[in-house]
């Protein structure tokens, strides 16, 4: 089998365990969907609304689901900051604006690092999946986040 195939089962295999669907159900507080010149993909999360949350954030945990994330909200646009300080696991995070538009993708965050891992200005939202996902989906710059917590007024795609 030519590598072109190889790596077209192991893509079919990814997508098979994350949900890839052009018609996803309507919103809901424990998923976020992303889409973007690779397509779709659905991830189950936990949402971190308040100061306490994100500080916790997915630290001390020894595993994360295949399409499992955790999903930050800021109440307002700011600057995002992360370590990985007590984090057991890498970690991709996606930075996205108000509108849920990605601004930034951090691969592979080392666990137990302590460098800071900078988001930049105007982050709202931060979803955080398991290590090097991010770039075997193709998700980067631009993809478009949909959750209930973007306001639908702005949102590059609201919730329906």
């Amino acid at each position: 089998m030519a590598n072109g195939g190889a790596s077209g089962i192991l893509i079919a295999g990814l997508c098979a365990g994350l949900a890839f669907s052009p018609a996803f159900a309507a919103c809901t507080p424990d998923v976020v969907d992303i889409r973007g010149t690779f397509g779709q993909a659905r991830f189950s999360v936990e949402v971190a609304d308040t100061g306490e949350e994100r500080a916790q954030g997915l630290m001390f945990r020894e595993s994360l689901p295949k399409s499992g994330g955790m999903l930050f909200v800021y109440g307002a646009p700011q600057r995002a900051s992360f370590w990985m300080k007590n984090t057991l696991i890498p970690l991709d995070m996606i930075f996205a604006d108000p509108t849920g538009r990605v601004t930034r993708v951090h691969s592979n965050a080392i666990p137990r690092d302590t460098t800071p891992i900078d988001g930049g200005e105007g982050v709202s939202t931060v979803l955080e999946i398991n290590g090097g996902l991010a770039a075997k989906l193709g998700i980067g710059p631009g993809a478009e986040l949909r959750h209930p917590s973007i306001d639908a007024a702005v949102a590059a795609w609201p919730c329906d």
